[in-house]
């Protein structure tokens, strides 16, 4: 039998046996014994893998990920700015979500698109424009029914931007008012005198002179 122990081999060398140990074995025959058995008999960095202190990180971790031996035992975790199961893959943590705002409220009638004379609504974000009271045409071109007399028929004169009589209140008590080209003319009707625009009042009748009767006209 081997003189050697175990975990060693046995050469025969000049009649002799001259003993070793086993590659990968530590020690001198016949204490010839793995490096590790238990990973306690390695440094706490190193793990006992096939009788083996090695580092028993590589192949341990998932991607983007670290490793750290604490006490014998592989600790993954996910590398900075990553997050994940960091045992199979950690990817990048998303940037956070600015907080919603509420939405601006514009108001689509300011500045108006309508033009003058007319006025804006807010339809469902949307300006609506309509002519003010009054006021004649489509925006953006509303107007007035007039701004010079020339705008309104021949009777009638632009007052207040509208056409009308220009008659009423024009005249005196008792005269007529007729509209000559937009203007009104007031006169005293036939048999009245007075001043049309003060007031009109019946003609006096007229008086025959009296005659001095002449005893000798004719000659008796």
């Amino acid at each position: 039998p081997s003189p050697c122990g175990p975990n060693s081999q046995c050469r025969e060398v000049n009649g002799q046996a001259v003993c070793s140990c086993l590659p990968t074995y530590i020690g001198q025959p016949p204490g010839c014994r793995p490096e590790c058995v238990v990973s306690s008999e390695c440094p706490a960095n190193r793990a006992c893998v096939n009788q083996k202190c090695v580092d028993p990180c590589p192949g341990t971790c998932g991607q983007n990920t670290r490793c750290d031996v604490i006490n014998h035992s592989p600790i993954c975790s996910c590398n900075p700015g990553f997050t994940g199961d960091p045992f199979f893959r950690c990817s990048p943590i998303p940037p956070p979500q600015p907080p919603p705002q509420a939405p601006i409220y514009t108001d689509p009638c300011v500045p108006s698109p309508c033009g003058p004379f007319s006025q804006c609504r807010d339809i469902g974000g949307s300006p609506s424009c309509s002519c003010l009271p009054s006021y004649t045409g489509s925006p953006p071109n509303c107007r007035p029914e007039c701004t010079i007399n020339q705008d309104c028929p021949s009777n009638q004169a632009c007052m207040r931007e509208k056409c009308r009589d220009p008659c009423p209140g024009s005249c005196g008590a008792g005269a007529q008012c007729n509209v000559i080209n937009h203007t009104p003319v007031c006169t005293c009707p036939e048999g009245y005198t007075g001043d049309p625009f003060t007031s009109c009042f019946p003609k006096p009748p007229d008086v025959e002179p009296v005659q001095a009767s002449d005893p000798c006209n004719p000659s008796p």
